[in-house]
């Protein structure tokens, strides 16, 4: 496995997303960030890939059903310092990362290439 610019994914990387996905996973199934007008109980943290150094986390995200997950992903940019603090009391790292939100589009690509498939079976 590797990043885009060809390096490979260290452990460290790999450990470290993996400890910030659970731990995004809790608070948002608890909804202990608080943010407003917007239940969090609702939304999946599907991957977290870390930067080379660490001080950079990308949290790909999935509202159930896929419902309004624009309008979800920029309410937790907006309101990631929130989040941030949440998580700074669940981990221990020396560097807590900057945590980038994006929507998964992994499972909408499967399903293009399912539907691909499908017709191409007709």
């Amino acid at each position: 496995m590797s990043n885009k610019l060809g390096k490979p994914i260290s452990q460290r990387q790999l450990r470290v997303g993996e400890m910030i996905k659970q731990s995004l996973g809790m608070i948002f199934v608890r909804n202990e960030a608080k943010l407003p007008n917007l239940e969090t109980n609702n939304i999946t943290v599907t991957e977290v890939q870390m930067s080379q150094d660490l001080k950079i986390a990308k949290a790909f995200i999935l509202p159930l059903g896929g419902k309004n997950s624009e309008e979800t992903v920029e309410k937790l940019k907006e309101f990631s310092f929130l989040i941030r603090k949440v998580l700074s009391k669940k981990i221990t790292i020396k560097f807590l990362p900057k945590i980038l939100f994006r929507k998964d589009e992994s499972f909408e690509y499967a399903e293009k290439i399912e539907n691909l498939i499908k017709q191409a079976n007709k």
